[in-house]
């Protein structure tokens, strides 16, 4: 495994782009930041001076003009990501993508096609799929010490004002891509998936219960899965106690994660089912504690770079997390459950989160 310093910019220096200026400075045997671009120069320039940047540029192709970089982490609203996407991987430089990676499904697609045609690859950022917990349960998963997995609940219940959504772009299915379905509960739905797999079907209704947005404030789904399995999964921006959790009822244990934007070992409880004492060892035995984040997946990114192997949650497989939430969106506004591979190229609802339309638009 090489032991080089990779060469990265961020682009985007709006408020996501922070945690991964952060997460590079926990790497700095392994990372350095040399440049930050974004369209206000003015804000790229405070951004650099913050975080002790060498160079700024207004956009993307001046960087890659002037700069060779290992890696760059878009972090620019989700409307922007195909573009830019295309760019890099047509100079052969592999992107760290924030969430949502693409506004749809067959956006997704069309990064797929152009990766193809590239040298680089593109990580998407799922950042809870990495910390030391969610490793260890698919470990014991995989190992058969829990058992199948039968029930799972999925909650994202956060609270946002309407204050919020004055900034344009939030709270709309063009630019944003959708409500807390795809630019909040995202996050704890992939590590749901993460765990359980690929999933068969959905039923799900979503609402705008409050919130002044085109989009939903609160959806609600109920997924089957290939091995059988079966969840619930709650995305809401309007409660007032905040908490995102996931809960795992396997044969042999029920596995419980609690925590708001991030987690580390403490946050996860393990409750064996009689006869089965020695699952709570199992757990415990040597288990690190590695937070989530993103300078845990960045971590990964660089053991994959180095490595020479695919990147973690790279494309193709962020696809399935990428399709169920236009599953979610098109069970909630079709009222029909919607099963893996309904939402075939050009359907409605792959070209758009939301097509044609929520039922208050």
């Amino acid at each position: 495994m090489s032991d080089r310093s990779y060469r990265i910019a961020i682009v985007g220096t709006g408020g996501i782009a922070g945690s991964h200026a952060r997460a590079v400075q926990s790497l700095p045997e392994r990372a350095e930041l040399v440049a930050a671009v974004d369209v206000d120069l003015g804000r790229a320039k405070e951004f650099a001076a913050r975080w002790d940047i060498p160079a700024t540029y207004p956009d993307l192709t001046a960087l890659l003009a002037a700069e060779q970089v290992d890696l760059v982490h878009l972090c620019t609203p989700p409307s922007s990501h195909v573009p830019l996407t295309v760019e890099c991987l047509a100079a052969d430089v592999d992107v760290y993508l924030e969430k949502p990676p693409t506004l749809s499904l067959d956006e997704l697609d069309t990064l797929l096609a152009a990766e193809q045609k590239s040298a680089a690859q593109v990580a998407c950022v799922f950042q809870h799929r990495f910390g030391s917990g969610a490793v260890r349960l698919r470990t014991l998963l995989a190992d058969g010490v829990l058992g199948r997995p039968l029930v799972a609940l999925c909650n994202t219940v956060w609270y946002r004002d309407d204050e919020y959504f004055a900034v344009p772009w939030r709270g709309t299915f063009d630019v944003e891509g959708g409500g807390p379905t795809m630019g909040h509960g995202i996050h704890q739905y992939d590590l749901l998936l993460s765990i359980l797999g690929r999933w068969q079907k959905v039923t799900a209704f979503a609402a705008r219960q409050a919130r002044p947005t085109q989009t939903e404030d609160v959806s609600m789904a109920l997924v089957t899965f290939e091995n059988g399995a079966v969840a619930s999964i709650v995305n809401s921006l309007v409660s007032p106690r905040q908490t995102s959790s996931l809960r795992f009822d396997c044969e042999y244990a029920t596995v419980e994660l609690e925590h708001l934007y991030g987690y580390q070992n403490p946050d996860w409880t393990i409750t064996p089912a009689p006869g089965h004492d020695e699952v709570a060892t199992a757990w415990s035995t040597d288990l690190p504690d590695v937070a989530s984040g993103h300078s845990a997946q960045l971590a990964a990114i660089l053991d994959a770079k180095a490595g020479g192997t695919p990147a973690p949650v790279a494309l193709a497989e962020a696809r399935n997390t990428i399709e169920l939430a236009a599953a979610i969106y098109a069970s909630a506004f079709t009222d029909q459950p919607i099963r893996r591979g309904d939402l075939a190229p050009g359907n409605p609802y792959a070209n758009r989160m939301g097509s044609p339309g929520a039922p208050w638009s």
